[in-house]
């Protein structure tokens, strides 16, 4: 998980003009953002109105290395994200005005709420935000992982779904395992997971196992329902998202009182 962060350090050599960075993908960009470190997208509930406040979605992580059961709820923050258009190019900066929710436990996810509205984003920038999917994706589905923070995008499928991701200290649920294609690395970390038949959001890219180690960082590993663990060297991951819709109620306001909602709390 953490070696998605060495953005970090990327950004830096990217500044100075450095031609490492990986090739870009042809691929449409439309609702996507970037942080210094990470990737994101601006994201909406199924049943969102043009009027209510947009999200961003990316990694708990992106926000902070969280400890094991913390959880963020509703905190001022200042944040800027760059916007995308369909091909890449950054046409706005955005800026949240509140942490609506971040966390490190069961799933590493964090959403951002913007100081504007879908219909503003819309009316301003032409661009849509991606929607997240309400129900649980299923394995062989095709996706694509698209991030911002390199323009790239990656296309494989779920290979499958894994009871426990543990790295560290850190522990997530029914983790969304990637078939080899979708080899992603440092700074994609918050990129949005879409399945490609409907253009829903169903996950947040969020680590890999990137040298055979067992559950340590960046090594995750895999824990089944009977505590075996197994490592596969390589293999990356995502966290699904669709447990995130029935936790907000109108205007993207977080409720987590709500019927259904079954994400960590503080």
């Amino acid at each position: 998980m953490a070696r998605r962060l060495v953005g970090l350090l990327l950004a830096a050599t990217a500044v100075l003009g450095a031609s490492t960075a990986p090739a870009q993908a042809a691929a449409d960009f439309t609702g996507i953002v970037a942080l210094n470190n990470c990737s994101g997208s601006l994201v909406r509930l199924p049943d969102s109105a043009p009027r209510d406040k947009a999200l961003v979605l990316t990694n708990g992580h992106c926000v902070e290395l969280m400890k094991a059961g913390q959880v963020i709820v509703d905190r001022p923050v200042s944040r800027s994200f760059s916007l995308l258009d369909a091909s890449g190019t950054k046409i706005a900066t955005l800026t949240a005005a509140k942490l609506a929710y971040a966390t490190m436990t069961g799933t590493d996810a964090a959403l951002y709420q913007l100081d504007t509205t879908y219909g503003d984003l819309q009316e301003k920038h032409g661009t849509r935000a991606l929607e997240l999917s309400a129900t649980r994706p299923v394995a062989d589905t095709e996706i694509s992982v698209v991030s911002g923070y390199w323009k790239r995008v990656y296309t494989c499928r779920i290979d499958g779904f894994v009871h426990q991701v543990k790295e560290a200290d850190w522990t997530w649920d029914d983790s969304l395992r990637y078939t080899p294609d979708c080899d992603t690395i440092g700074g994609t970390s918050g990129s949005p997971v879409i399945d490609t038949t409907n253009g829903k959001v169903v996950g947040v890219n969020n680590t890999g196992n990137e040298s055979g180690g067992r559950c340590t960082m960046n090594n995750p590993c895999e824990v089944d329902a009977d505590g075996n663990v197994t490592v596969h060297k390589g293999t990356n991951y995502a966290q699904q998202t669709f447990g995130f819709v029935a936790c907000f109620g109108p205007g993207t306001t977080l409720d987590l009182s709500r019927p259904g909602c079954t994400i960590a709390k503080p």
